[in-house]
């Protein structure tokens, strides 16, 4: 069963309980209020009777004892007399028979109050008060017949309105379903082609603001996200294509050189050799630059609470073995943050070798931690202004840069990190020269 006819389904049902439910209290009241009427008059008769001239019995045409009913017998259809020891006068000619039971001959003894009954007498039905009185119990009735007939006709009214009722509530709630359930209808028609196509930049049309709509916009942002996600990987993979073939290439053709039958001279030999293990290293360094990338956006380590003063200052200290021609001065303060300790260092560390890179023999690196951000600064040719917004992408050297070692793909990886972490990172020119990076990690802990 599709969903838009569990919907209508649901509709009806949840009419067709408070239709049953309503006409339930219809039929009471109306039921309550016609036998209310009779119960009235009965009552009223009663009252006129016990303050008349009291019960006679007389002696019929036939010589048998009738109960003489007096002027106020309009509006009671059946009327009898029980005396104490059980025997029953009625009026005369009158075709009715009441049940006795002990509750009447109590009553005939005034050990009982007035009371209402109902009861049955070849097939009819009454509604019955017996009042007490001096050794007889008056027993006057209606017939029920009437207020029975139109009970019946209330109910077959009532049943007629409800069946109506669910129809009507089924037949808008599959009007309804088809009008609510469009939007998604068409986030079903849009998954399908996606699925079938691959087309991420199909869109699904939103206006509103209601949850169906949220919904749409929500996935077309996902949609978007998976676009960018797709263009992102197929650009990375064309640029380390790209940079791999410059260094293949090259690795090639000196292995054929080196594995040809022409004599080298040793120094010949030697150069050749000292570039392949120059380009090959490049290679190592740019496919372990490329794990790293995809790792991180993988996120396979769990975030906990670091002290990132310490991170950094493990960071400088490698940086200081590994450059011993640049000096890094450092400015420390306790600062927490919460996120992966491994991306982190390797973030600052990042940072740090481009600082000591781009500085001359003997330049000096600032570090400065405070309140969850990095900033490094160097003092060297510093970065073009045109360059600026492009120093974190993949893969992007500056002209300065060509001639210099490097993937291109340090400054991109804390990016990564950066906004993993929910911070940024960016790259300034600031007085006096050289750059200054600054690292800001937003998920500072409390």
């Amino acid at each position: 069963m599709s969903f838009r006819l569990r919907l209508a389904l649901v509709a009806a049902v949840a009419v067709a309980l408070a239709v049953v439910a309503a006409s339930a209290v219809v039929f009471v009241v109306v039921r309550n209020q016609l036998r209310g009427d009779v119960d009235a008059t009965l009552r009223t008769r009663a009252t006129e009777i016990t303050h008349g001239p009291g019960l006679r019995i007389e002696s019929g045409p036939n010589g048998g004892a009738y109960l003489d009913p007096g002027p106020f017998s309009s509006g009671i259809d059946c009327m009898q007399a029980v005396r104490g020891d059980g025997k029953v006068f009625k009026t005369f000619n009158e075709g009715c028979s009441l049940p006795v039971d002990r509750r009447v001959v109590a009553a005939a003894h005034n050990n009982r109050d007035r009371y209402f009954s109902d009861a049955s007498d070849s097939g009819l039905r009454w509604r019955v008060l017996t009042v007490p009185g001096n050794g007889f119990a008056l027993q006057i009735a209606r017939n029920l017949g009437e207020v029975n007939h139109t009970l019946h006709r209330v109910t077959i009214y009532l049943i007629a309105i409800a069946l109506g009722g669910i129809l009507v509530a089924a037949a808008l709630g599959l009007a309804v379903s088809q009008a609510a359930l469009r939007p998604v209808r068409r986030l079903t028609e849009t998954t399908e082609h996606v699925t079938e196509t691959g087309d991420l930049s199909e869109r699904i049309e939103t206006t509103g603001h209601d949850e169906l709509s949220r919904l749409a916009a929500s996935f077309n942002t996902m949609l978007g996200a998976l676009e960018e996600s797709s263009r992102a990987q197929r650009q990375l993979v064309a640029d380390a294509s790209h940079e791999l073939r410059t260094p293949l290439t090259s690795l090639r053709t000196n292995i054929e050189v080196l594995a040809g039958e022409r004599t080298l001279a040793p120094e010949d030999r030697e150069r050749l050799l000292n570039d392949v293990v120059e380009q090959l290293g490049e290679m190592t360094s740019l496919i372990a630059e490329l794990i790293e990338l995809a790792r991180a956006e993988q996120h396979p380590e769990e975030a906990e609470d670091v002290r990132l003063d310490l991170l950094a200052q493990t960071a400088v200290e490698r940086a200081r073995r590994n450059r011993p021609n640049v000096t890094f001065t450092t400015d420390f303060e306790e600062s927490m943050v919460h996120g992966v300790p491994s991306t982190i260092e390797r973030a600052v560390a990042n940072l740090l070798d481009n600082a000591a890179k781009w500085s001359p023999p003997g330049g000096k690196v600032e570090v400065v931690v405070r309140g969850g951000e990095v900033t490094v600064r160097d003092h060297g040719p510093g970065i073009d202004e045109e360059d600026l917004p492009y120093v974190f992408d993949r893969f992007y050297r500056a002209s300065s840069a060509r001639g210099m070692s490097g993937s291109g793909l340090g400054l991109a990886i804390v990016r990564q990190v950066a906004e993993a972490h929910g911070g940024r990172v960016v790259a300034e020119r600031p007085d006096g020269g050289g750059t200054l990076m600054r690292l800001r990690l937003d998920g500072t802990a409390s």
